[in-house]
């Protein structure tokens, strides 16, 4: 037995020898194969194109909402911030906006300041305050030059809509409505009078319309509405449209787009679930009953802090 122990040494150590050298080589090439990876990854993304992206939003439709009001309506604005705040529309970026022309109080200049500072939502016009004369063209021609930027995405919206501040937009069924529409020479809104349901044949009423971005820029560079400023604002927005032959496309949001149902009228009837939009919410009654109607504060979450029966 003892003879056989050499030879066994013999064995063993150049076979510890040759697992170590294998041991080594799978090292080497192991790096070897982790940089080459790292090549072919760096390579690869160098020519994937930069605005290609597995997160694109590029279907996503971009709304601005422009609402009409006064520098003082301090307090309807901030209202108007939780009403909105608390909507997130799928598949939508609607932005709200308030519009008014040029501040003329010192008061203004110091509270509408703050404002933007904390939420950034206001288009202050170069205009005279007003309501039929001219107020609803400057905010429209002014939008171009305001928005198109070379950081920004063309067009910078696919929609511009104009609404009035007693207005009930739900944001996520006004997306529902508009994602099949054309983004191209569309008018849309509550078609005037209200007994009619045509679209080509007389105007979308002031409390809420909107049209794509191409017509934007029309508005900004056409005689035809610089030289037809006042009147009723909404009516003299649907001469613009008849007399430059724009929007053949039109979309009538009646009967989802509504006047509240008291007092009853020719443009009102009860709530329902399919709203878009209730209009002239002019006191805080109607406010409320309108938004208990459509279970706005049913996502609270329950809290130890308070108790709301």
């Amino acid at each position: 037995m003892n003879h056989k122990s050499p030879d066994r040494r013999r064995f063993i150590l150049p076979s510890f020898f040759f697992i170590f050298f294998l041991c080594v080589l799978a090292s080497i090439n192991e790096v070897r194969f982790d940089s080459l990876l790292r090549l072919g990854k760096s390579a690869l993304a160098y020519n994937v194109p930069s605005q290609v992206s597995t997160n694109s939003t590029s279907d996503e439709v971009r709304i601005l909402m422009g609402i009409l009001t006064l520098p003082d309506q301090y307090q309807r604005r901030h209202f108007l911030r939780m009403i909105y705040g608390t909507q997130s529309p799928i598949g939508a970026k609607i932005d709200i906006k308030f519009v008014f022309c040029n501040l003329t109080k010192e008061d203004q200049k110091v509270l509408v300041a703050l404002e933007i500072m904390r939420y950034d939502d206001i288009i202050i016009l170069n205009c005279t305050e007003n309501m039929n004369k001219g107020k609803t063209y400057t905010y429209f021609s002014s939008l171009p030059e305001m928005l198109n930027d070379t950081d920004r995405p063309y067009p910078p919206y696919h929609y511009v809509m104009k609404g009035d501040d007693d207005v009930y937009f739900r944001l996520e069924k006004l997306a529902e409505s508009v994602k099949p529409l054309p983004r191209e020479d569309l008018y849309y809104g509550y078609v005037i009078p209200c007994s009619s349901m045509d679209p080509f044949k007389h105007y979308m009423a002031g409390m809420g319309y909107m049209v794509s971005w191409d017509i934007v820029e029309w508005i900004r560079v056409s005689e035809i509405p610089r030289n037809h400023l006042e009147g009723p604002e909404d009516k003299v927005f649907g001469d613009w449209i008849r007399e430059g032959h724009k929007a053949k496309n039109r979309f009538n949001g009646k009967w989802s787009m509504y006047n509240y149902p008291e007092p009853p009228t020719g443009c009102s009837h009860e709530f329902w679930p399919d709203t878009i939009a209730v209009h002239a919410l002019k006191n805080q009654e109607k406010w409320v009953k309108t938004l208990k109607y459509f279970n706005v504060t049913d996502n609270l979450k329950p809290s130890k802090l308070y108790h709301i029966p």
